[in-house]
């Protein structure tokens, strides 16, 4: 198909929408593999539609208002792009679009300020502790809460967790293998603190040493997936800087974090840092690789056989392709029973904001992915996200069901510790 795309006047992100939107030969594959067709049913609700919808925008044929409600309710999960036989980017399709479109908007003034404290807030773990503490104490006032106001309540924890500060260095254990840089997240600090200490003494047990940037800052994930591209850059200079050092890995414990990471190449097209922000991602490992990547110390085995359950995040499987990695590491613990999800592939609704801001149909894929763990007969859930870990504990807990949910490192922790 001819593009009309005016890529000239886009600047150096016009090409990157153009090459994706001429990519799609709009043959259906998408849409089985979306999540927010698979509850709609709506043809604008596909990455097909929303791809016309993207093009008749760039060409003038439409008005963006008209195209973004039904933008709004991608959740940027990249399943559709697992299933694409033609190879369209969707992903850096849907981003860039948003960091074009974003500035044209004219959102509604509650929904701006929404937006805007969840930038301003999330990914600042000490900000974001004091909004949760202060949201714990408002759960008793939630029926009397704007809609909006009353999401994200839901997903917080009964009590959090003691704040526990990281070291600037976390020594290996025995002969060093390894040396890398970790980036520590934001909203793990606050709600799974432990997220992040079991990962560190998972690699110290592989003789990895560890370097914890205390300069780094949020991955800028979440400012670039909904359209932020400015924020999304001043966060992405101050990692480029506090992960200058000389390592063999920058390694992440979080699918959306590694994700953002690898994404720089594509957040910085046609800025001065491009080059090193290529370098940079090609550093980035989630965890999981990493550890498969150096060989594992094998873990002793269970005292009692354990049935798990494992979720992908989506930016683990669709967005970096990781899949098979995390059940190695899972499978080699002796003793551990190891349980494929039904409909795996599809995502929880969690998406970085997305059940924030879309809380109606995340909690229809939320409540869907419990349900499919709970038909595995699993004991303990496993995933290697966050947002993931927030989304299905609090599904699970609306079901009445108190099922362990841990992260993969974590399993790993306690196998080495009995």
């Amino acid at each position: 198909m001819q593009h009309k795309i005016p890529v000239q006047e886009l600047g150096p992100q016009g090409e990157i929408m153009a090459h994706a939107v001429e990519a799609c030969v709009h043959c259906g594959f998408c849409l089985p593999a979306c999540p927010t067709y698979s509850v709609l049913g709506e043809e604008m609700d596909s990455p097909r539609g929303r791809i016309f919808l993207m093009k008749e925008v760039l060409e003038g044929n439409l008005e963006l208002e008209e195209a973004a409600p039904y933008l709004d309710k991608c959740l940027g999960c990249v399943g559709c792009v697992t299933a694409c036989p033609s190879g369209v980017p969707y992903g850096e399709l849907i981003s860039t679009f948003r960091g074009w479109s974003e500035p044209r908007r004219h959102r509604p003034p509650f929904q701006k300020l929404y937006r805007m404290a969840i930038q301003e807030t999330l990914p600042y773990p000490r900000r974001f502790r004091a909004a949760a503490m202060l949201g714990q104490l408002g759960q008793r006032m939630k029926p009397l809460l704007p809609k909006p106001l009353q999401a994200p309540l839901e997903l917080l924890p009964e009590a959090l967790p003691m704040a526990q500060p990281l070291p600037e260095l976390f020594p290996a254990e025995g002969r060093r293998r390894a040396r890398v840089a970790f980036l520590a997240g934001c909203a793990q600090q606050v709600l799974q603190p432990n997220f992040n200490w079991a990962t560190l003494r998972v690699l110290a047990k592989n003789g990895v040493e560890v370097l914890i940037p205390q300069a780094q800052s949020c991955c800028g994930a979440l400012a670039m997936h909904t359209g932020e591209r400015a924020r999304a850059l001043s966060l992405a200079r101050n990692n480029l800087r506090a992960f200058s050092g000389e390592v063999d890995a920058v390694l992440t414990n979080a699918a959306g974090c590694g994700s953002g990471l690898k994404e720089y190449p594509l957040l910085f097209r046609g800025e001065a840092e491009e080059t090193e922000a290529a370098a940079f991602a090609r550093k980035v490992r989630d965890v999981s690789v990493f550890l498969a990547e150096l060989g594992l110390e094998p873990p002793p085995a269970l005292k009692t056989p354990l049935k798990v359950a494992y979720h992908d995040a989506c930016h683990l499987a669709h967005a970096q392709g990781v899949r098979a990695e995390p059940r190695a590491l899972l499978r080699s613990i002796p003793g551990l029973e190891l349980l494929e999800i039904p409909e795996g592939e599809l995502c929880c609704g969690s998406a970085g904001t997305y059940n924030l801001e879309q809380p109606a149909i995340a909690a229809t894929l939320g409540e869907r992915k419990a349900r499919n763990i709970l038909a595995t007969g699993a004991q303990v859930v496993a995933t290697g996200n966050i947002g993931c870990f927030t989304q299905i504990q609090t599904h699970l807990r609306k079901l009445g069901k108190d099922l362990p949910v841990l992260h993969t490192m974590e399993l790993l922790d306690k196998a080495y510790n009995g």
